[in-house]
């Protein structure tokens, strides 16, 4: 096969709105009898006019086998364009009009290639996909005559292409696959069994990692790649995969910087955390914590992506995907529930549904490999019950280390509610900050810094010697460089400020005892004395009893699991027999082996992007290649096939690929789609219940009014009211929906949350998502809520 290839795209591009669909209808076409050939512009050769020309159809000649075809041609850039006569008559003025209609003035092409083909272009004919048009990376360098002559080798009747796509969970790790699949030119789906998108991502409160950022160059941090791996390396232990290690840490710059700059994301801030040996865990100066703000611009760009190009981008929610549909080593598509109803989409599938450290239901993942954690809180939502591993190991995946759970050493431990399922984490920046830890002597009794499972298993020893319970406390130094985090567990009633003396007497050891353990630690930090438990980093030193801390009491905690789905390095899921699955790959915390034995602080961010970009950039390929290939889809194979390439000047380096079942006579449905931007194909279960959410520009806050001792009085798990920037809601059936869990909301029964709200949220959350909430307004207060 030849074609020319390395076309180049002129500066200047038409803008108008016309747009223009050409039909090819090809049963058994030859096209050399029909075809004029010009140089395609920047090929090393004039065209005779630059002059747009009018199309004009070309005649058909004797020899051609076929007479439902023809080629029309444009001297415009010296490149030929394929057409031919509409599937049906009522598109004869439609199409007339465009032979006579000069290409300059048609912005907008969409090409359509109705299969079976037993015959097309000889190798000799080049036909480049029009010069004027950008194309993604995949296609740029194919021309019209190789594209056809790849599905050439299709069997005639079982051609089919996937129409997207399907990403299934919403949190970091599947909105980053999303985001890639659409900016390399893709459709995609998103389903989520949740309400809201976000996952546990929105509750990671350190940073995310990268080595040899541009930050910690403009920092001037002696950071390299190679350290990082080496890090993590160590970390993971027996159980690295250094294929995987690889990709995770040589990544890492690019994954901060692709937030950065696609983004818009404030990443300028960097820490050093645990287990690390150059500061490389990156935050902004956002009023949120790194995982909201992060999550959350993800998140708010995809919503608009599915109501700007609905065609392109679609977001279920509330749809739990039940199983994968497979057809031999083929994953053919996602079954699942919305709605009461059962569907199905096909297309090739991104899993990224998240860990099993909240997995403790009848199939527990949990009880399984490891019942020893089965007594312990869970920092994860309730969603984290490893849906994904389940499903995967149902059709003959690999579950890898499974029994590697981490186990968080500092949960926050709610005095109102010491023994919650679940817990708040205490970010690992407290500790790389300067926060201490002191057992119920008020001694150290570890290097705070270390991994996390060495320090969880500390704080075990020190339990079971009956010094407990264990405290992190911070000097004011380290509470100023933390103060959102210091603000924030305030507010919930999970840490509290006090002096020194106040310190020792809840410990209950003499302020001598303290002041003596904090001088032997200023000792250590000035290297006069070696630390017993070989602590290297110290900051925001000295530390004085005559000083204000904050602090908080911590347990060991379910935190994250390292355990999961077996994945190569292009995140593909493997089979029994160590062979990738076609179409199936998996991203975020349900892949395995990425961490090995232990997960450094601030890897859990990095691998949701770093893997769901490589999810997405290997789904993406999967699509293109199966377009240009013509893989059938096993049992979702059908006679006829339609595709759509859309190439939109105004959107450069985008191409759309559309494909839906075509058959005989659907051309007018295909053309109406073209006009509304929107599938042929009946809208998915769950799809039409979330077009029909109310509209947050049509939100408004009512005029009832109430007093703050009238709110007050709602202070019950059935009958709970808050108030949110001057705004009164109801939310006594709307704890299990609050992607924050319940209890975050408990903290502020019957008062005013508007502080904590700020930490976490951007005001149009309300009316976007709790509209029906909102009852009223404080009485005497103008409300503040924007939207």
């Amino acid at each position: 096969m030849s074609g020319r290839t390395g076309v180049s795209v002129p500066d200047q591009r038409p803008d108008h709105s016309t747009r223009a669909s050409i039909w090819v209808r090809l049963p058994t076409l030859l096209l050399h009898g029909n075809c004029r050939r010009s140089p395609p512009l920047g090929c090393g050769r004039t065209p005779h006019s630059q002059q747009a020309r009018p199309m004009a159809l070309a005649p058909e000649s004797q020899n051609s086998q076929t007479s439902t075809s023809a080629v029309w041609t444009s001297g415009v850039g010296g490149f030929p364009v394929l057409g031919g006569k509409p599937p049906s008559p009522s598109h004869a003025p439609e199409t007339e009009k465009l032979l006579k209609t000069p290409i300059t003035e048609i912005p907008f092409l969409t090409f359509h290639f109705f299969l079976p083909i037993t015959s097309v272009l000889p190798p000799s004919h080049s036909l480049p996909i029009p010069a004027v048009y950008p194309c993604p990376p995949i296609l740029r360098a194919q021309t019209a005559a190789s594209f056809l002559s790849l599905l050439k080798y299709t069997p005639a009747y079982s051609y089919t292409m996937a129409p997207r796509v399907i990403v299934v969970g919403g949190g970091l790790s599947g909105l980053s696959a999303a985001h890639t699949i659409y900016l390399a030119g893709g459709n995609v789906v998103v389903l989520d069994k949740q309400g809201f998108f976000g996952g546990n991502s929105t509750k990671a409160t350190s940073g995310i990692n990268g080595a040899l950022t541009r930050t910690q160059v403009e920092h001037g941090i002696p950071d390299s790649v190679k350290q990082f791996y080496d890090d993590t390396l160590k970390s993971a232990r027996d159980k690295a995969r250094p294929d995987l290690i690889k990709v995770l840490t040589y990544k890492s710059a690019a994954a901060v910087e692709w937030l950065q700059d696609v983004f818009d994301l404030d990443l300028t801030l960097v820490s050093r955390l645990g287990g690390h040996s150059q500061p490389r865990t990156h935050r902004g100066h956002d009023a949120k914590f790194p995982g909201m703000a992060i999550t959350y611009a993800l998140m708010q760009r995809i919503e608009e992506l599915s109501e700007t190009e609905p065609h392109r981008v679609t977001i279920i929610k509330k749809a739990r995907v039940t199983s994968l549909n497979k057809d031999g080593n083929n994953i053919t598509g996602v079954t699942y529930e919305a709605d009461g109803q059962t569907a199905s989409l096909d297309g090739p599938v991104v899993l990224a549904t998240g860990g099993y450290a909240a997995d403790f239901g009848d199939t527990s993942l949990l009880q399984k490999h490891r019942p020893d954690t089965m007594g312990l809180a869970t920092t994860n939502g309730t969603h984290a019950t490893g849906d994904g591993q389940k499903m995967v190991m149902a059709i003959g995946g690999n579950g890898i280390d499974m029994d590697k759970v981490q186990v968080h050493p500092t949960g926050l431990v709610d005095p109102k509610d010491p023994g919650s399922k679940w817990k708040f984490l205490a970010a690992e920046a407290l500790r790389g900050e300067g926060g201490i830890l002191l057992n119920g002597d008020g001694d150290r009794f570890c290097d705070e810094l270390g991994h996390r499972d060495y320090v969880s298993g500390m704080i075990f020893k020190e339990k079971d010697k009956g010094k407990y319970p264990v405290r992190l406390i911070l000097n004011s130094k380290a509470s100023k460089t933390l103060d959102f985090h210091t603000r924030h567990y305030s507010g919930r009633g999970l840490m509290r400020k006090m002096t020194g003396q106040e310190l020792a007497k809840e410990i209950g050891c003499t302020p001598d005892h303290l002041q003596k353990t904090f001088q032997t630690y200023n000792s250590i930090a000035d290297g006069k004395q070696k630390d017993p438990w070989g602590k290297k980093f110290f900051h925001n030193m000295p530390v004085d009893i005559n000083d204000d801390f904050h602090v908080a009491l911590m347990e060991p905690v379910l935190h994250f699991t390292m355990g999961g789905i077996e994945i190569n390095d292009k995140a593909q899921v493997l089979n029994q027999e160590k062979k990738p699955f076609d179409g199936l790959f998996a991203c975020g915390e349900l892949a395995g082996g990425v961490h090995g034995a232990n997960r450094l602080g601030g890897s859990s961010l990095l691998g949701c992007v770093v893997y769901g970009r490589v999810a997405g950039d290997s789904a993406s390929n999967y699509l293109f290649q199966q377009a240009l290939s013509g893989t059938a889809a096993g049992a979702a194979a059908q006679r006829l096939g339609q595709i759509s390439l859309h190439l939109d000047p105004s959107a450069p380096g985008k191409l759309t690929v559309e494909w839906a079942n075509g058959g005989s006579g659907s051309g007018a449905v295909a053309v109406q789609q073209q006009a509304g931007a929107a599938p042929a194909a009946a809208a998915p279960a769950g799809e039409s219940a979330a077009k029909a959410k109310p509209d947050p520009k049509a939100f408004k806050i009512p005029e009832t009014e109430y007093t703050m001792e009238e709110v007050a009085k709602h202070n019950k798990e059935g009958d709970l009211w808050v108030v949110v920037k001057g705004v009164v809601m109801d939310l006594s059936n709307w704890l299990d929906e609050h992607p924050g869990g319940p209890q975050a909301i408990k903290n502020f029964m019957g008062r005013d949350a508007t502080e904590e709200f700020e930490m976490l949220h951007d005001d149009e959350v309300i009316p976007k998502y709790a509209p029906e909430q909102v009852i009223g307004r404080v009485k005497g207060q103008e409300p503040t809520l924007e939207f």
